[in-house]
């Protein structure tokens, strides 16, 4: 590769801007750059000047800070797709090319413990976290080429390549290890994950599964049963699927939903099936209900059978279901204490626009913006000491024991447990301009209007940002495990909190997020 026809520039070793000597004298530290124009399909296109020793990374880097995009990925003259590790020559660049780049924007999927990055066609996936949940993919990261879907169990993440062949790692028995069905796991479309298990639909409408046996990981009973399957669903323990024609196959383990030979005959024109851990409530075409599993967590609607009628919406918690009807009524069955019954409420449940559920409670956000909570009072469904607040309510998230809504005027009103989330008193005042709302299992995190960070609750689940407070800029999404948060941040930089071995630290992934 021949220097540009100017000679030897003068590159700054920290930038891929050039400058000249004080003196105008070329300085004899010189080095020889080859200056190449890149685009975007925009138009937009930037000079970027390159040490001509230096590699595809080294472009792809000085092109993301002269374009201010990140997660770009390099086509040569003639198209074809560059390698990062390649140097400037054996990818055949020379002065004065024209480099298109693509602006990708990474996803990010979780397991209770540890996250897993990357670019949709990429030949890079970065974990962290718990080494046993999945924090670390060092064994497969070589077979993680072209990657375009990650699914995650609680312990282990499953990754769709291009050629739809799957590869997996996390805790073995439960996910991590595909060895035994590697040569069935083919033409997949896609992967439903329970908490232990995985399910992937083929090309064909078969079904393979894997992970613990006794959890849903092992459907070898149902095989032949498991054809022309339109999409598949999961309980804790437990995986149903809904057929082409309408009818539905389960298994797994049977109190948790794995067994549904008890309502076998009621399961036709099933459009849509939600769960809660144990139990599995479809919803018919006609509108109506059927629901099988553990009778006390959602698994028997019996109780409320003759009202479930022109259902519109199913929603779950972790033991109890709440429907929404055509009329904005409520129907509601499960445990009791964890919202399955709504009857002190029931006369306040009309014209219901939306459901949000914490693990043991439910919050309804009326056509009037009000809200109407039940369930485990603690973790609540007792919204009592902040009703007068509750005014053009928005949106509202529920973590695992408290909820949070937004307000019209995009403020923040909090309860339940006051320690995990439902307590926001050490940061109202910054609760201010709220755009979005994330969860973690006992913290909640806020992105303002001026793209910086507020978070509250479980000090060590996330709560606590103070560590990278001054890191938290122009961020523009939040990802959470069970007890630590992950931002990406507008010029690509991720920055984590919380518990460190549940993905709070991402210190060890830091030089590799260059490559995606």
């Amino acid at each position: 590769m021949q220097p540009t026809s100017q000679g030897r520039k003068r590159l700054h070793p920290d930038s891929d801007q050039e400058s000249l000597p004080a003196d105008g004298n070329e300085a004899l530290d010189t080095v020889d750059t080859c200056n190449l124009q890149v685009s975007l399909p925009s138009g937009r296109c930037q000079a970027v000047n390159v040490p001509v020793s230096g590699t595809v990374c080294d472009l792809k880097m000085a092109a993301g800070r002269a374009l201010k995009q990140p997660f770009l990925k390099l086509a040569g003259p003639d198209g074809r797709l560059l390698r990062l590790t390649d140097t400037l020559e054996t990818a055949g660049l020379k002065d004065e090319d024209c480099v298109t780049a693509v602006a990708r924007w990474p996803k990010v999927v979780a397991t209770s413990k540890a996250f897993a990055l990357w670019c949709v066609g990429g030949d890079t996936v970065l974990s962290w976290g718990d080494r046993e949940w999945g924090g670390d993919n060092t064994l497969v990261q070589n077979q993680l080429r072209n990657v375009q879907q990650i699914v995650a169990t609680k312990h282990s993440f499953a990754a769709i390549l291009a050629d739809e062949s799957v590869t997996t790692w996390g805790d073995g028995d439960y996910g991590g290890d595909s060895t035994s069905v590697r040569h069935e796991l083919k033409d997949v479309q896609r992967i439903c994950a329970a908490d232990r298990a995985f399910a992937a639909i083929r090309a064909d409408e078969t079904v393979v599964t894997w992970g613990d046996p006794l959890a849903g990981g092992n459907s070898s009973q149902v095989r032949h049963e498991l054809v022309t399957v339109r999409e598949v669903y999961a309980a804790m323990y437990a995986f149903a699927a809904v057929l082409a024609n309408g009818t539905v196959v389960t298994w797994g383990m049977p109190e948790y939903g794995g067994d549904s030979s008890r309502v076998r005959y009621q399961l036709q024109n099933v459009q849509k099936v939600e769960a809660t851990k144990y139990a599995f409530a479809a919803i018919l075409l006609s509108g109506s209900v059927v629901t099988w599993g553990h009778p006390d967590y959602g698994g028997d609607s019996s109780s409320v059978s003759s009202q479930l009628r022109r259902v519109q919406q199913v929603h779950a918690n972790r033991l109890a279901f709440a429907a929404i009807l055509a009329d904005g009524r409520v129907v509601t069955w499960g445990d009791q204490d964890s919202g399955g019954d709504s009857s002190a409420v029931q006369d306040q449940l009309r014209n219901t626009q939306q459901l949000s559920a914490t693990n043991s409670a439910f919050a309804a956000i009326l056509a009037d913006r009000t809200v109407v909570t039940w369930g485990n009072r603690d973790w609540g469904g007792d919204s009592t000491a902040v009703q007068n607040q509750l005014r053009n309510v928005r949106q509202i998230k529920g973590a695992y024991f408290a909820f949070a809504a937004i307000l019209a005027d995009k403020s923040v009103v909090t309860w339940g447990d006051g320690q995990c989330g439902g307590d926001s008193t050490r940061v109202q005042a910054q609760l201010k301009n709220v755009d979005s709302l994330y969860t973690a299992k006992s913290a909640f995190a806020a992105i303002l209007g001026d793209q910086t960070v507020v978070t509250w609750g479980g000090r060590w689940c996330g709560g606590d940002s103070d560590r990278v407070q001054d890191q938290l800029q122009k961020v523009q999404q939040i990802y959470a495990t069970s007890s630590a948060f992950a931002a990406i941040l507008e010029d690509g930089a991720i920055v984590t909190w919380g518990t460190v071995d549940h993905g709070g630290d991402c210190t060890a992934i830091q030089e590799q997020l260059k490559h995606l």
